[in-house]
């Protein structure tokens, strides 16, 4: 006899659900783990750590990098024209300077001296011009009347000569007396052709010596018209108002002649002085605009000036600004500056990354539906914020600009 009692049809169905949740559960946990770990060996990238930018369209202007220091306009650098001593200081660093103000009281009585000395010297080769000029001119009145009294002389000979000729040809005079007429007359001639060479050699040796007295005076002249400008100078007055920056503090000190004792500037107009490094020299041409960067915001200018010499591989540019009293401009503060080399209008344009050159082609990656996507790009010019596009984009085009070098050997990876 069976005992066995066959299974409720509800208890069945009970077991077959309870299989089949269990079999998909499985199924689900298999699934999960196959999709991450195809996942898990898919290249990606997350978007919060990379930098993007969107291609735009717009003008844009190539740049050479430069750092400068904003400086006074007009400084006056106070120089010692002398050796001295400084006696006092009038003027203390920070106070305002009015123009031909002085600064400072120097010792001058050494080059008050020397001015007098080359004053006296001068005095002195003027009055033996004078002496000269009149020993001189008297010497030649004198040659002068006696060439006169020795042309009436030969003519009155000469005279004598002829009327004897006849005679001593008709035999009424001996010929040793119409002899020593002929030779009275010859030694006349002899004595006139002195006189006039004598006077000759006294106007070509009065020339020699006023010239050479003409020459002392000029230098002495020339001379103390240079001390007297250092004299000038030596009262350490401004040339311009403004406002004293700096002056030595030592008071009773012996300065030589160079040594800086003041400097005076004016603070409402600036300039800015450029270091550039030397591989720009040959593109560097004044000129060429400028823009200075302060604080975010910029301020344009133009190469005024390039120094001729190179020093440690620094070229030195001095830049004038538009906005010279521009509020934001400090003495001696560090600005950025950049050198406009080029400029394009209506261009492509995205933010400058590491992929960015200007030679040969360059690589991105483009990001399309959550994908990054390799793409070869032509790069043109470029400055300090943006890097032109001349092909392989288009405006709206994302472009990833931080550093991609681990995926280089990528065609695209997914942006999570």
């Amino acid at each position: 006899m069976n005992t066995d009692r066959p299974l409720e049809q509800s208890v069945i169905r009970k077991t077959q659900m309870k299989r089949s949740v269990q079999w998909l559960g499985a199924i689900a946990i298999a699934l999960a783990v196959i999709f991450w770990f195809v996942a898990w060996v898919s290249p990606s990238v997350q978007r919060t750590q990379i930098r993007t930018a969107k291609v735009e369209r717009g003008d844009l202007e190539a740049t050479i990098t430069a750092t400068g220091l904003v400086v006074p306009e007009f400084e006056q650098v106070i120089s010692s024209p002398i050796d001295t001593r400084i006696l006092r200081i009038l003027k203390k660093a920070g106070d305002t300077i009015h123009p031909q103000e002085p600064i400072l009281l120097l010792d001058l009585e050494t080059a008050m001296l020397a001015y007098e000395k080359v004053n006296d010297h001068l005095a002195l080769k003027v009055n033996q011009q004078h002496q000269l000029r009149a020993t001189l001119e008297n010497q030649l009145i004198k040659v002068n009347s006696q060439i006169k009294v020795k042309q009436l002389d030969l003519a009155a000979k000469k005279l004598k000569v002829e009327q004897n000729e006849p005679l001593y040809h008709s035999k009424y005079i001996s010929k040793s007396d119409f002899d020593a007429i002929v030779l009275d007359y010859k030694s006349a001639q002899e004595q006139l052709h002195e006189l006039v060479e004598t006077k000759k050699n006294l106007e070509s040796t009065e020339k020699l010596q006023q010239e050479g007295v003409d020459l002392e005076i000029k230098i002495y002249k020339s001379e103390r018209t240079l001390l007297k400008q250092e004299l000038e100078l030596a009262t350490t007055k401004a040339e311009k108002g403004g406002i004293l920056t700096w002056v030595t503090l030592s008071e009773g000190a012996t300065i030589r002649k160079g040594d800086v004792i003041a400097k005076v500037a004016d603070l409402h107009t600036y300039r800015v002085d450029a270091t550039i490094s030397d591989i720009h020299a040959n593109r560097l041409t004044t000129g060429m605009p400028v823009r200075v960067k302060i604080n975010e915001k910029f301020l344009n200018g133009t190469v005024s000036n390039i120094l001729p010499t190179i020093e440690n591989g620094i070229v030195r540019a001095q830049i004038t600004l538009e906005d010279k009293s521009n509020t934001l401009l400090r003495s001696n503060m560090r600005v950025d500056v950049y050198v406009v080399t080029a400029s394009k209008q209506n261009v492509l344009k995205v933010k400058k990354g590491l992929f960015a050159s200007t030679e040969g082609k360059s690589e991105v990656f483009v990001i399309r539906n959550g994908k990054a996507e390799k793409t070869v790009i032509t790069p043109g010019i470029f400055n300090f914020d943006y890097q032109e596009i001349v092909s392989g984009l288009a405006e709206g085009d994302e472009i990833i600009i931080s550093d991609m070098s681990q995926f280089a050997h990528l065609k695209e990876l997914k942006v999570k």
